[in-house]
């Protein structure tokens, strides 16, 4: 009986792989050749699921995005304001091994992305996306007409902390009371932006 293959499975089994690289040696190490290294499998077995290395680019930025998205989807949006922002920004930081690795490989693609079209308009999709989602919940939050603005602002700030993080890990703690006190002039305990 011939062996079913999950095919989009292994793309992302391959777009994993293609994550851990980049995270571990960086966008330039990233090879047809290197990523079937990596999965255990030929330059060829590879390219049944992916014809050249842009494709597996574009598909790993796409997956990174994707499971930022869940992460921030997992957040109970019912919490204070404040609280569920907090919960929210956090959900994109390199806290702990595996979010830095996935928050390397988005740092690389984002400089990538400046050079390769197809990289920047995945960027900026997942980019609206999250704007359009929290200024919808900041405006059913009772946020107003500032709600887009805002939203913005805690991209910006989710951002910069990341990038922040992956150079300076040691300055995880005091970057994190950063955040609190953003989160105060953003939303103050009554749950009003400002």
């Amino acid at each position: 009986m011939p062996k079913t293959v999950d095919r989009e499975e292994q793309r992302r089994q391959i777009g994993a792989a293609l994550l851990h690289l980049v995270a571990e040696r960086g966008l330039d190490e990233v090879s047809v050749r290197t990523v079937a290294a990596a999965t255990g499998r030929s330059p060829g077995a590879v390219q049944k699921y992916f014809r050249t290395k842009d494709e597996m680019l574009t598909f790993a930025a796409e997956l990174a995005g994707e499971r930022v998205e869940r992460r921030m989807a997992g957040v109970d949006t019912a919490l204070p304001p404040r609280q569920a922002l907090r919960e929210l920004i956090l959900t994109t930081l390199p806290v702990d091994a595996d979010r830095r690795a996935e928050a390397t490989a988005q740092l690389a693609f984002a400089v990538h992305a400046a050079h390769h079209p197809r990289l920047a308009a995945i960027r900026r999709q997942v980019d609206r996306d999250v704007r359009e989602a929290l200024a919808a919940w900041l405006e059913s939050a009772g946020h107003g007409t500032d709600a887009a603005a805002v939203a913005d602002a805690v991209i910006a700030l989710s951002d910069g902390l990341a990038l922040r993080m992956l150079y300076a890990p040691r300055e995880q703690e005091q970057l994190l009371v950063a955040l609190e006190r953003a989160l105060d002039a953003l939303v103050p305990e009554d749950g009003r932006t400002s």
